[in-house]
């Protein structure tokens, strides 16, 4: 039966932000164009540059997906029963037919140095089994729990697989989760938050899961982990074109809490992607970590250094 809605509804209705923002079905190459470009003389080069070539390869299974078993429609509403994400990566990651996309990388991906090599022939040797566990201590941040040098592999095959299972997703069964930085999706924590300049999001704050990189809307001025709107500090560096006030990126700090999370401000960057933006401003992090902030955002092409 339909439902009438009263005026005040309607209004409410028609003035409340989009929650949720997928993304392009071409993000990866959005993600490749990006990291290309960041690399042209940077210090961390080498890096970005392999982290495009991974995107790349990404977007080539985005387009061409290989042969897998369709999620199964009852799972994913008993997930929405229960109160949980649709695509939750904690339990989808032992159950769902992931696992073909790392299998078409270590298949096809040519290793370009050494230490690229290694790990893929790491991972080639490993029983599904283990493979597995290493995607489960990963999507879990527990990076103890399996080598550093296979982290961008498994995230790389991880992220395509969840970004296609989510645009094939009914937009309408996602809803917010418990907590501000847990992807409405899969339930996984954000990477990065993005500041809108267009249309209907204008100045709205949406942060980019770490996995399948479905953007939903928070709020701003708040802290997404304790939920704190006073003490907020926002970092970000100089640099020759871009004034500290009028800089792309930005760190925004909780003095409550200790913990931080980028910002990118497309106003002052409209071509600026979340995870390329990320991978190349590690000195961002290094500095806050100095300051005694704590990150908890992870990035998956990405194993954190320290503890």
């Amino acid at each position: 039966m339909s439902r009438i809605l009263e005026p005040g509804h309607i209004e409410a209705a028609a003035s409340a932000p989009p929650f949720i923002h997928l993304p392009p079905p071409n993000l990866f190459d959005l993600r490749r164009a990006r990291l290309e470009h960041l690399a042209v003389g940077h210090p961390l080069a080498e890096y970005l540059r392999f982290a495009a070539s991974l995107c790349q390869f990404q977007q080539g299974l985005m387009d061409h997906p290989p042969s897998t078993s369709p999620l199964d429609p009852e799972r994913i509403r008993l997930c929405l029963e229960h109160g949980l994400p649709p695509l939750a990566a904690d339990s989808l990651v032992r159950e769902a037919d992931w696992p073909p996309y790392l299998e078409a990388l270590l298949q096809q991906y040519q290793a370009a140095s050494d230490p690229v090599h290694a790990a893929l022939a790491q991972l080639r040797a490993a029983s599904g089994e283990q493979r597995k566990v290493w995607a489960l201590a990963l999507l879990g941040g527990q990076y103890a729990g399996l080598p550093a040098a296979l982290v961008p592999f498994l995230g790389a095959a991880l992220q395509v697989a969840w970004s296609h299972w989510l645009l094939g997703l009914p937009e309408d069964l996602l809803r917010p989760g418990d907590e501000l930085q847990q992807c409405p999706a899969c339930g996984s924590p954000a990477m990065a938050g993005v500041i809108r300049h267009r249309g209907k999001f204008n100045g709205l704050r949406y942060l980019v899961c770490s996995l399948c990189a479905c953007e939903w809307h928070v709020v701003r001025v708040k802290c997404i982990y304790c939920e704190q709107s006073k003490g907020l500090r926002y970092y970000s560096f100089e640099d020759d074109r871009y004034p500290a006030g009028l800089a792309p990126l930005r760190a925004e700090c909780c003095v409550g809490c200790k913990r931080y999370l980028k910002l990118v401000y497309l106003e002052h960057d409209a071509e600026a992607e979340a995870l390329s933006v990320d991978l190349a401003s590690l000195a961002l992090d290094l500095r806050l970590d100095q300051e005694g902030y704590q990150r908890l955002a992870p990035n998956l092409l990405l194993a954190p250094g320290g503890d």
